[in-house]
């Protein structure tokens, strides 16, 4: 049985961290702060377990089955979810620095187009799981025969 609750908590901690580093982020100066950078990397942590998760638990649970579409649907996202984590990397290889858990802002106009263009794919990856993963996986779940005690 998948725990959705762990899942939306994610999703609510990610949108959550989003929200308010975006916000934060259109003052320059704000850039700079201990907290900014607390808040990046928690994102970026967060994030990570969970897209990890979901590709593990989620997607890995709809590929067992015998059901066409959700075999497809769960490599369309694990697919895609490749791309994410690729463009995600190089987001945060080219402003942090997580060993030093610094940010390197040289152009901060750059910086914010360039949250906010993968920010906005993770909203849009969180999205889709609600609407597309999780109806599928409780579908699964629903059509399988109970154990037997």
């Amino acid at each position: 049985m998948t725990d959705f609750t762990v899942c939306h908590e994610q999703n609510h901690k990610i949108t959550e961290l989003s929200n308010v580093f975006l916000y934060l982020i259109r003052d320059r100066s704000m850039c700079d702060t201990e907290c900014a950078r607390n808040l990046f990397f928690e994102y970026v942590s967060r994030v990570r377990e969970h897209m990890e998760k979901v590709d593990a638990q989620i997607c890995g649970h709809l590929i067992q089955s015998q059901d066409r579409t959700m075999t497809n649907t769960a490599n369309r996202f694990l697919s895609g979810s490749q791309e994410i984590k690729r463009i995600f990397a190089a987001y945060v290889k080219d402003w942090g620095d997580e060993r030093r858990r610094e940010l390197k802002i040289a152009d901060h106009e750059a910086f914010v187009g360039d949250t906010n263009e993968v920010f906005g794919l993770i909203m849009d990856r969180i999205q889709r799981e609600t609407e597309h993963l999780y109806p599928l996986v409780r579908k699964l779940e629903q059509t399988r025969p109970a154990a037997v005690a």
